[in-house]
């Protein structure tokens, strides 16, 4: 049985929905890292004790990456079950309401301890909609794009993502440059708000999307979908699974690159300005919009794996670099190496994992061995950012042993790098097909 055929512009059409409404979601999910870091230790915690509040306020931004493995099993089931256009309409919904939600907050001050706790449930909501948007999102490119171009049109959701958190900081620059007590009134619930915006334009993108020709015909082959996708995801590519785990870790240089490193150079012990901070990173996104879909495009011609490594071990040894960069406070010397470690060294892997990772799954359990296999590694990778918090000491300026915990958590990814098959050249419908199968399922396609 042939494929499908995609309708005209299908391709460019689901790459562009994956574009924005993951730069849409992502940009609610990004606001909140801001905000973690620079308003909630004095909006939610106790003020006296700004060490502790700082650190509390960074676990909240790790809550969401400890739902996310939840909410993989629930929506990856039913993306595998239902299909990936329905998951990526419920994600966003669930996204731009949580966040909106999080602005209406009542302060600590108002409603004492009852506020950290709304807020972390709002967190939770947040997580559970991030766990199933990139897999969904990646699932609907890769399966819409041409064999041989996998790679970019799936880099797509990734540029999104940059772009949203892009979007994110933009936003937050002249919020922080309020006055004091503006900015802790009202000022930084104006971001969260937006975020009804945000849900109504990428409701109105993704309902107008054709499901994938793959899982169309998947829904009418002898074997149909899977009823149970997470045990048929066990039996068959359980050694896959791990791999994306480990691969997944390598979200924790994004994490403290964005969260830790801008509460480290805001701090008394660096002194540089929250806007300054803010423009590193808005610069560094702006960099990685073009970065990824370059080595998107040279990942379809040389493979994943190399440009994965790159991106990996790169990330390693640039995150010492670049921290060490902060420590001296010399902000041309942090825009620069923030640029190269985050833009240009990070996008490497961060640019071509939907493809590398949606490549090593069937069509039965794409959605379900992405967002479960991620998901898990992403918790890991949240976590990283309250971990860092704690190693660096009671003064948060121990950049060294923070820079050295980040280069381990690159070690995994390397190792599924390496332990990984190629797969760029694979025809669509036969990636993740066993090799014991692989001369039927040749026979099938060409049928």
């Amino acid at each position: 049985m042939s494929v499908p055929a995609a309708p005209p512009g299908q391709p460019r059409k689901a790459a562009t929905a994956a574009w924005i409404g993951s730069a849409l979601e992502y940009y609610d999910f990004f606001i909140y890292g801001s905000a973690a870091a620079l308003i909630f230790p004095t909006v939610f915690f106790d003020e006296s004790d700004p060490a502790t509040a700082t650190l509390l306020s960074l676990a909240t931004f790790g809550v969401a990456y400890a739902a996310r493995p939840i909410g993989a099993l629930f929506l990856g089931h039913f993306g595998d079950r239902l299909g990936r256009k329905k998951i990526m309409v419920f994600t966003l919904i669930l996204m731009g309401l949580s966040t909106f939600l999080i602005g209406c907050l009542p302060t600590r001050d108002q409603v004492g301890t009852l506020a950290p706790v709304l807020l972390v449930i709002c967190r939770v909501l947040q997580g559970i909609s991030a766990a199933g948007e990139q897999a969904s999102a990646n699932s609907m490119t890769l399966e819409h794009a041409p064999e041989d171009r996998r790679g970019f049109f799936t880099s797509f959701t990734l540029s999104g993502t940059q772009g949203g958190q892009l979007l994110a900081t933009l936003v937050f620059i002249p919020i922080a440059a309020l006055p004091e007590e503006q900015l802790l009134s009202w000022g930084w619930r104006v971001p969260f708000w937006m975020s009804i915006a945000v849900a109504v334009v990428g409701y109105v993108i993704r309902r107008t999307l054709d499901e994938t020709p793959a899982f169309t015909r998947q829904q009418t082959a002898s074997e149909g979908v899977a009823k149970l996708p997470l045990a048929v995801l066990m039996r068959e590519h359980w050694a896959d699974v791990l791999r994306v785990i480990a691969g997944a870790l390598v979200a924790s240089v994004s994490t403290i690159f964005t969260v830790w490193a801008l509460a480290y150079g805001t701090s008394e012990s660096v002194g540089l300005s929250r806007s300054s901070m803010l423009w590193v990173g808005a610069l560094a996104n702006l960099v990685a919009l073009a970065a990824i879909p370059l080595w998107a495009t040279l990942s379809d011609r040389v493979g994943r794996r190399p440009v994965f490594l790159i991106g990996a071990a790169g990330s390693a040894v640039m995150m010492f670099v670049y921290l060490w960069a902060i420590s001296t406070a010399s902000y041309p010397l942090v825009l620069v190496l923030g640029i190269v470690t985050f833009g240009v060294v990070y996008s490497a892997a961060n640019g071509i994992w939907p493809s590398f990772y949606g490549e090593m799954f069937s069509t039965r359990v794409r959605l379900s061995g992405m967002a479960i296999g991620t998901q898990i590694g992403f918790a890991v990778a949240g976590f990283a950012v309250t971990f860092a918090a704690r190693i660096a000491g009671p003064d948060g300026d121990d950049w060294f042993a923070v820079a050295l915990f980040t280069a381990a958590l690159c070690v995994p990814p390397v190792l599924a790098a390496l332990t990984a098959r190629e797969t760029h050249k694979v025809p669509t419908e036969l990636l993740g097909v066993r090799a014991a199968d692989t001369a039927n399922d040749r026979e099938r396609v060409a049928a």
